[in-house]
């Protein structure tokens, strides 16, 4: 009776366990300061990935991911998006792809980004709405199901989880099927584009269409998508407001003494955050932010920069400029 329950804790145990090990090696073994993080959110986004394929074989309440990941962002802003996504995580590999090539990134034009960024709240109202405009609010048994498991009215919703989709997917009726275990090769928001357009004649034609779009765009402007991602949208943006300057506990602080406006930090931000460079020092946390953390990463002043968690210090900037003293 308790073996599949020991055995599924076992097994957590030790998928744990590993996962550990790989951030202890990680850390103990990269040396270079200027790359030492990005290769530990590399990892944490590839285990993420593999636990969002895992949940992908639960019957889980859908409802549920999406409270989670609006709720973290009253604490940690986007850090979902920039350590966790696997959408974010595709795009960062496309990324490094093109650094191998040698291929200068492109940036978009800072009042074109800011658009794009404020368009991701137009979105995400009109999916949060939709419902609504349904008619689903009507409080019976059926409904309140229809929403844990994102159907019927709620179906909207379910767009708030396409950046979450595995590439591949242990069900069919993506992409294309694998043939074996049942398992498909998928793409976010492939499942949306066959479910709202149900044409069979063109659907295929648009996912393909729509993926190599992205991976294009994604190829010349770092981090695309996430700037009018609709999942990304971020509590930060309230904490303009005197009673919500708490919000998100974690967030980057700058020490305004020890800046010289080089303007590293903002060459470094994958989605063109203005904010860390412009501001003079206090605690930032502009709602575009990702908390990627490159710009503490690259800084190269001791203590310039640094990631607080309600009020406390987790990792601030050190001076790569020194030379090392590992050979």
């Amino acid at each position: 009776m308790y073996e599949p329950l020991v055995g599924t804790i076992l097994g957590w145990i030790v998928a744990v366990g590993i996962a550990l090990a790989g951030l202890l090696v990680i850390l103990i073994w990269k040396k270079d300061r200027t790359r030492k993080l990005s290769y530990l959110r590399l990892f944490i986004q590839m285990v993420s990935l593999v636990g969002l394929f895992y949940s992908f074989t639960l019957s889980l309440w859908l409802m549920v991911f999406v409270i989670v990941i609006f709720g973290l962002t009253f604490f940690s802003g986007r850090f979902f998006c920039g350590w966790v996504c696997p959408f974010g995580f595709y795009m960062d590999i496309v990324s490094l792809i093109r650094q191998k090539l040698g291929v200068k990134y492109w940036m978009l034009p800072d009042r074109v980004n800011r658009a794009l960024h404020w368009l991701r709240y137009i979105i995400a109202a009109v999916i949060l709405i939709s419902p609504l405009l349904l008619g689903a609010l009507n409080f019976v048994p059926a409904s309140q199901i229809h929403a844990l498991f994102l159907r019927g009215p709620y179906r909207p919703y379910a767009i708030l989880l396409s950046p979450l989709e595995p590439l591949v997917l242990p069900f069919t009726g993506a992409i294309a099927d694998l043939g074996f275990f049942d398992w498909s090769i998928s793409y976010p928001y492939a499942r949306d584009i066959i479910f709202y357009l149900d044409v069979p004649q063109v659907t295929s034609i648009i996912i393909y269409v729509f993926v190599a779009l992205t991976l294009a765009a994604t190829f010349m402007f770092r981090r695309f998508w996430c700037r009018f991602c609709p999942t990304g949208i971020s509590i930060a943006a309230a904490n303009r407001f005197n009673g919500l300057k708490w919000m998100p506990l974690l967030h980057i602080n700058k020490v305004e003494e020890k800046c010289t406006k080089c303007g590293i930090c903002k060459r470094v931000c994958p989605v063109q955050v203005t904010e860390v460079y412009e501001q003079k020092g206090g605690n930032i946390a502009p709602s575009t932010c990702l908390n990627c953390m490159r710009c503490i990463e690259m800084c190269p002043y001791e203590g310039c920069l640094k990631m607080n968690l309600a009020g406390k210090t987790l990792i601030e900037s050190r001076n790569w400029l020194e030379p090392s003293d590992v050979k």
